[in-house]
């Protein structure tokens, strides 16, 4: 079956000044080094990654500082135990309220995974210590919650 991009150009008006002037900013930015930050989570699903495996992930935006308003993007692979671990115990630290559980199936995950980011996407901050372990790996760990109104 055939993409209808003209439908596509019709429906979504992106100009290309305008992708071009978020490039340009976007090269005056350096990357998020790691350190401690207050952060909101601007989105979380599960994804597919570029080999076509389940992943968590999670885009956190930087709320104040040097960084504010910059992104930090945490990928969870999915593919066994010890990662669904890790991603298990990632979203109980977000304290959505939500019973945080692996069930055998990605598709019933993905429904929690959308649970727990509506749950704390529009009132809950967070510090986040965005760091590297041992292993060398980007390491991501609530150290507090903050409810706001």
């Amino acid at each position: 079956m055939a993409i209808n991009y003209e439908k596509w150009d019709s429906s979504f008006k992106v100009s290309a000044e305008s992708v071009n002037e978020i490039q340009n900013i976007n090269k005056e930015r350096e990357d998020v080094p790691y350190g401690k930050y207050e952060v909101r989570i601007q989105k979380m699903t599960l994804a597919e990654s570029k080999k076509g495996d389940p992943m968590l992930s999670v885009w956190f935006r930087v709320i104040n500082g040097t960084y504010k308003n910059q992104m930090i993007f945490m990928n969870q692979l999915l593919t066994n135990e010890f990662g669904i671990h890790k991603a298990n115990e990632f979203m109980r630290s977000l304290d959505s309220g939500l019973n945080i559980e692996w069930t055998g199936s990605y598709g019933r995950y993905a429904d929690m995974v959308e649970g727990v980011f509506e749950a704390v996407c529009s009132n809950v901050e967070y510090a986040l210590d965005y760091s590297q372990n041992e292993r060398g790996f980007s390491s991501y760990r609530i150290i507090e919650v903050y409810e706001v109104e």
